[in-house]
């Protein structure tokens, strides 16, 4: 049994974006306690998120936020973090003992891999969605200091590793999504929606580097970004599309009537993004003037 060092502390840095989160970040610290070095990187919050973490011994860290990549890209090349090994927590999530001791044993044993996926379990109106395609919704969290960092996206950002491939963890984060309210939760995903817009409205005009089958038949964000491109530009009915899918062939319907409900909210979403982004089409529309700076920011990394 691999015992944990330094006064029953993991040798690992927990990173934990966060803005007005005064009701997440107490117990979601507290959930992290086994870590040796817990950083939250506050987002100039109204409310008093910055005083209870500071209350909870982490580190608070202030910066002006732009958006979810550049943030977390900005925290990883400019924080001073103790350890080696990087830890990215939501705030709306929270650790486990045994997530710890998981971690303990992988670095007591000079990990192979530069980043390692963890499981989220989703709750949803106090429900694990066991299945919508929502479990076990691999994200990559733990990271080793100078060798990731993230792709250029404004929100829903994935995590580019250097070196070898990533390795996987068993035990999960618990995600309550919705322990806000549904009506702090569906204004969220307005704001979602509107990014996610942007992101596909850059993704259908950005110059493509080869044909769509071979970038479909790549690994990583450039495979990603082709089945978006196919789906946006070629998937008709594509809310109906993504429902159908989630409830039926991911079994969502094995949730009862929180898997529908949660389907059905992901179809209202989707035909959101749909909306938004007929609407960013036109140059003088009120949704291309707010986000046009985002919009003309086009890449050619991919």
């Amino acid at each position: 049994m691999v015992t944990w060092p330094k006064r029953g502390k993991v040798p690992v840095s927990v990173l934990i974006p966060a803005r007005n989160e005064a009701d997440n970040i107490g117990p979601c610290i507290d959930s992290l306690s086994w870590a040796s070095d817990i950083v939250v990187l506050d987002s100039m919050s109204d409310d008093n998120t910055a005083e209870i973490a500071s209350a909870h011994q982490a580190r608070v860290v202030s910066r002006v936020f732009d958006n979810y990549a550049a943030n977390k890209d900005w925290a990883l090349s400019q924080i001073d973090f103790r350890h080696e090994w990087i830890l990215i927590v939501d705030a709306d999530e929270r650790g486990s003992d045994a997530l710890g001791g998981e971690i303990a044993r992988l670095l007591a044993d000079a990990p192979a891999c530069n980043g390692y996926y963890l499981a989220r379990k989703n709750m949803f109106w106090g429900r694990w969605l066991k299945h919508c395609g929502m479990y076990p919704d691999w994200n990559l969290r733990l990271l080793r200091r100078g060798r990731a960092r993230y792709e250029t996206r404004v929100v829903h950002e994935h995590v580019l590793l250097d070196g070898p491939l990533a390795g996987w963890l068993t035990t999960p984060l618990v995600h309550f999504s919705d322990n806000k309210g549904i009506e702090r939760y569906i204004e969220r995903h307005n704001q979602y929606t509107s990014l996610e817009a942007v992101e596909a409205h850059r993704l259908l005009i950005r110059p493509r580097a080869g044909t769509l089958v071979g970038r479909l038949l790549a690994k990583g964000p450039k495979r990603r970004r082709a089945l978006k491109e196919f789906a946006y530009r070629s998937l008709p009915g594509r809310p109906i599309f993504v429902f159908l899918y989630m409830y039926f062939l991911q079994l969502g319907l094995l949730d009862g009537w929180v898997g529908l409900h949660y389907c059905l909210m992901r179809m209202i979403w989707e035909y959101q993004i749909d909306l938004k982004l007929h609407e960013m089409r036109d140059c003088d529309s009120p949704q291309y003037r707010k986000y046009k700076t985002m919009i003309e920011e086009v890449r050619t990394d991919g």
